[in-house]
């Protein structure tokens, strides 16, 4: 351990926190707590308190922390070859990429180091597509109000809020914007320069929203009838967080591009994109990523795939987020700030009548960590290893805190 790490923990929480915010650019309002390990369901602070985990580090650790199988494989991947650039192949990639299309039903990949990297190239993937077709640069995509798909620019522009927006106009321009689980208002705005619809299937940031049954086939529909690209953005709500490996799934509805991230690298960073042949639009020369795709992120990504399949965790999630939801309806119905109650497997909201971010707080305050979606909704996005008894230790903290 270096000299500093060695002063900053023998330093007070508080006396750490204060050099955090002497060298950190201050763009997140941090809870004052100093996260240092996890196993399981639990987290523990530099102080060694617990913490019973029901945000997995914004739906990330899907599998829970210190996972064995998972830890040996990055562990034995570090050891052989971390990074090789794109220029060359490597077989943990390969594996991966099989694997993440085979899972997708789609056929090709191309893996990025975020979430947000993977909205840009599915968006330049429906630019590139609408371009080979007739050669014009005025194409546009349509998007759905209240969306988040990032925070970089192209990803920006076509998240549906105007407060993350605002600051950094002008985005990148022909992104109009409908009504989420309204199809007559994406229809409103289809024209002979519109190249994709984006969507996520369960609006996540904007409060958890399914999308319908209807609202996906019927964008399916016109997508087909338009040759328009359907995008679905997977990120929060893919990799078995809806109790299908992608929430779309669950509607029987393909899309044409998908983004991935989150818990596909199992805690390290890793995104993907994924196209159908139709789709894959993009040609040598027209995108890269320095570090997308090396051997260490494709040894997680395997060693994730593997973890679902040794651990049934579809089937956990299924299970436990039926449980979740029971126990979730119950609260709602014994408590008149309860306004609302949404979402899908482990996916799920509480929607209050007041801001929700008291709440969380005076929870994390006493061990349970939450966050919100929205100004008004607790999101409930556990790993998906979460047990009933889980469910019902977090309830009891929700009895005493909010």
């Amino acid at each position: 351990m270096n000299k500093e790490m060695k002063a900053l923990y023998q330093m007070t929480r508080e006396d750490a926190i204060s050099e955090a915010e002497k060298c950190l650019l201050h763009t997140y309002n941090r809870y004052q707590i100093i996260l240092e390990r996890g196993d399981g369901m639990y987290l523990y602070d530099t102080e060694g308190k617990r913490y019973l985990d029901f945000c997995a580090g914004i739906a990330v650790f899907a599998l829970g922390y210190n996972n064995k199988y998972f830890n040996d494989a990055v562990k034995e991947q570090v050891d052989k070859l971390t990074h090789t650039s794109n220029y060359y192949y490597n077989i943990p990639a390969i594996a991966a990429a099989q694997r993440l299309t085979r899972a997708a039903g789609l056929d090709r990949v191309f893996f990025t180091n975020s979430g947000t990297e993977a909205i840009e190239g599915a968006v330049k993937t429906a630019r590139r597509y609408a371009y080979d077709k007739d050669g014009r640069t005025d194409h546009e995509i349509i998007a759905m109000h209240s969306s988040f798909h990032g925070r970089s620019m192209g990803a920006l522009s076509v998240t549906g809020n105007v407060h993350y927006q605002d600051p950094f106009r002008p985005l990148i321009g022909g992104i109009r914007f409908a009504e989420f689980n309204n199809l007559e208002s994406v229809k409103e705005l289809v024209n002979d320069r519109t190249c994709a619809i984006i969507l996520e299937p369960v609006q996540g940031e904007g409060g958890i929203y399914p999308a319908t049954e209807e609202f996906l086939k019927g964008l399916r529909a016109l997508c087909d009838e338009k040759d328009i690209l359907l995008i679905f953005d997977e990120i929060q709500c893919g990799m078995g967080r809806t109790g299908h490996m992608f929430a779309c799934q669950y509607y029987g509805v393909k899309p044409d591009v998908m983004t991935v991230a989150k818990a596909l690298g199992g805690g390290l960073p890793a995104g993907a994109f994924l196209v159908n042949e139709k789709a894959a639009s993009l040609k040598a020369g027209d995108h890269g990523s320095t570090y997308g795709g090396n051997p260490l992120i494709g040894a997680a990504a395997n060693a994730v795939f593997d973890i679902f399949e040794q651990e049934h965790i579809l089937d956990n999630v299924r299970e436990t987020g039926a449980y979740l939801w029971e126990k979730l309806e119950a609260f709602k119905e014994s408590h008149d700030n309860v306004v609302d109650h949404r979402g899908r497997g482990l996916m799920q909201g509480l929607e209050f009548s007041e801001p929700a971010g008291p709440i969380a707080a005076r929870c994390i305050e006493n061990g349970l960590i939450l966050i919100t979606a929205g100004a008004n909704t607790i999101r409930f996005i556990p790993p998906l290893i979460a047990g009933k008894e889980h469910v019902d230790e977090m309830i009891g903290f929700l009895e005493k805190y909010v």
